[in-house]
């Protein structure tokens, strides 16, 4: 199982770094620029395409991997985690979604690509690449979906947890691309490092709960 989960890390950083790459060349730059395109009104590039509706739906999922909803969420959680005397488990949480901001941050600064060329979309504040939405987003669900999946015996369970956070990173990143405000290859690269940052954690955590279990057996 460690094994595994590292090397599927290995891999989504490897591909992270590949398409780093040609990002930086400038060789996705046609291809984001068509994706983004398609998804407007034609001859009005601030008209996402759809009914109203649509847009405003977006705007809400888009809200799922803003600062503000994913810094309460992670709050209140933790402190229900330190409430149940799961002290670790709470460090453990913490610790690993300050640890994907922080890459997200420097991330952004490092590559400091500008933000889609659109008028009217909405307002923005820093770089686009990677998605800090995406990636966050990927840190903070995945996560929280390997910790519930680990509290449960049940199969059924467990994969509900684990889809529903793939779900809803999948939604918070594909919102980002339809409402204009990143490139797909911004959002790409987010779930790419936040994926891999957080299968790192779960797997470090399962491999120091295990050692620890070994080592209670032993006394």
């Amino acid at each position: 199982m460690p094994y595994v989960g590292f090397g599927v890390a290995a891999a989504l950083l490897g591909g992270f770094g590949l398409l780093a790459d040609e990002v930086v060349e400038g060789d996705t730059l046609d291809f984001d620029t068509a994706i983004l395109h398609s998804l407007r009104v034609p001859g009005d590039l601030k008209d996402p395409i759809g009914p109203p509706w649509l847009e405003d739906a977006f705007r809400d999922i888009t809200a799922l991997g803003s600062v503000a909803i994913l810094t309460l969420l992670v709050v209140l959680i933790v402190l229900h985690l330190a409430f149940s005397n799961r002290i670790r488990t709470a460090v453990y949480l913490s610790s690993a979604v300050i640890g994907g901001t922080i890459i997200s941050s420097v991330l952004k600064t490092l590559f400091d690509r500008p933000r889609p060329d659109l008028t009217g979309v909405t307002e923005v504040f820093n770089a686009s690449f990677p998605s800090g939405h995406a990636t966050v987003s990927a840190v903070v669900y995945l996560t929280v979906g390997a910790l519930l999946a680990e509290m449960t015996q049940s199969r059924p369970l467990k994969i509900f947890y684990v889809a529903v956070a793939i779900l809803l990173t999948f939604l918070v990143g594909i919102s980002r691309v339809y409402l204009g405000v990143h490139y797909p290859t911004d959002v790409v690269a987010g779930w790419s490092i936040g994926a891999a940052w957080a299968l790192i954690c779960v797997v470090a955590a399962h491999i120091v709960k295990t050692r620890n279990g070994r080592t209670s057996t032993a006394e």
